[in-house]
């Protein structure tokens, strides 16, 4: 069953209220950068953002671990991981973590383990 161009606006339209949301609560400074995640149903990606100058030091994404033949669950952890290792040559140790309008279950808890075991702390 497709659906309608209705349906679709609306879904998004709820997405982007509970983005809003969280981002009222989670803002990235010099010290302490915004760590957020965008999940799609192929892929998962992420950054790292200091909101005060609007730059994003350091990013990965799931097109850029190599290994096949994982689920899309480790390959999260896997981006995480990857992402903790360009945040700590950029001397980034703390980070603040943004959701978005992802529910902290799945893929973004795999994400945000991988990047605890590569040491980033949040």
């Amino acid at each position: 069953m497709t659906k309608t161009n209705t349906e679709i606006l609306a879904r998004q339209k709820t997405r982007a209220r509970r983005h809003n949301r969280v981002r009222l609560k989670v803002t990235g400074m010099p010290e302490r950068p915004r760590m957020t995640v965008f999940r799609s149903n192929r892929g998962i990606s992420v950054q790292v953002i200091d909101d005060l100058n609007g730059r994003t030091l350091a990013a990965a994404s799931s097109l850029e671990v190599k290994e096949s033949g994982i689920n899309k669950t480790r390959m999260a952890e896997k981006v995480g991981e990857l992402l903790a290792a360009r945040a700590r040559e950029n001397n980034i140790e703390k980070v603040v973590f943004d959701r978005g309008s992802y529910l902290y279950h799945g893929r973004v808890k795999a994400l945000a383990y991988g990047a605890r075991k590569g040491g980033i702390k949040f």
